[in-house]
């Protein structure tokens, strides 16, 4: 899968993208359709992203989930109605076999990157495994994470830069990481929206900089990423997470086309 992904026939970045959560049926299958109708017309491969729960969240009565199997049951019925892959996190080693029977993808958020039971539970499906890079993780140390998953039997692996903390509510992206994350032999992708994000704000909701989502998605694939990751909602302003830095349905192709002509002036 990998492989179809990174060498496609147009020669285009792939793409991550879908709402932070799931938030319902009727929702996940609207943005699906969006986004698999761009893709398409584009020739970007594509992979439909959804949560099927939220387990890191800043207070305790933030949303976190319509119920597993009920999320896990949409994402899907996303891959057999539109024949996309589909990507999911999981947060503990008991939740890797159950979320492998509906996607595709295994996804390991940043600040679970380091735990080994995790990740070799993950290894263990035989599912692609995106681990993201830990915002406290220099770009080399991710070696470790994925020589994890590949000493467990695993070679599907593709790693996410996601920016890294500066000082308490900020988050910086070291473009440097791509390509030194790249060495190691793993498509790189990264995910545009989640490092743009102000975490630990006094509200005890995540803040965001959407605004510079064009910016920082034009440099990712100026510097070579093999893909992106977009987290997008047809409203983020009534999103149930993340929408301070969710990227507006509707403004997604038009930035998908400028990105696909970079991609082709640098190739």
């Amino acid at each position: 899968m990998i492989e179809q992904l990174k060498n496609n026939p147009a020669g285009n970045f792939f793409l991550l993208a879908g709402p932070c959560v799931i938030e319902g049926e009727e929702m996940a299958m609207r943005i699906a359709e969006k986004v698999v109708n761009t893709t398409e017309k584009l020739k970007i491969p594509y992979v439909f992203k959804g949560s099927y729960r939220k387990a890191n969240r800043s207070r305790l009565d933030s949303f976190m989930g319509i119920g597993d199997e009920k999320a896990l049951k949409i994402l899907k019925k996303v891959h057999d109605t539109f024949g996309v892959p589909t990507v999911t996190d999981i947060h503990a080693a008991d939740e890797a076999e159950m979320a492998a029977e509906y996607v595709d993808v295994l996804q390991i958020p940043a600040f679970l990157c380091r735990q080994t039971d995790l990740l070799i539970a993950a290894a263990k499906t035989g599912k692609v495994i995106n681990i993201k890079k830990g915002q406290f993780l220099s770009p080399m140390a991710m070696q470790f994470a994925a020589d994890k998953v590949i000493e467990a039997g695993n070679k599907e692996v593709m790693l996410t830069e996601r920016g890294t903390t500066f000082g308490y509510q900020d988050l910086v992206i070291d473009y440097r990481g791509i390509p030194e994350m790249q060495s190691f032999g793993f498509p790189v992708i990264l995910d545009v929206t989640h490092s743009l994000q102000q975490p630990n704000q006094t509200s005890g909701v995540t803040g965001g900089m959407p605004q510079l989502i064009e910016t920082v998605a034009k440099a990712g694939i100026a510097v070579g990423a093999d893909g992106l990751f977009i987290e997008t909602h047809e409203n983020p302003a009534v999103a149930k997470s993340d929408g301070a830095n969710m990227l507006k349905l509707d403004l997604l192709e038009d930035l998908l086309t400028k990105l696909v002509r970079i991609r082709e002036a640098i190739l």
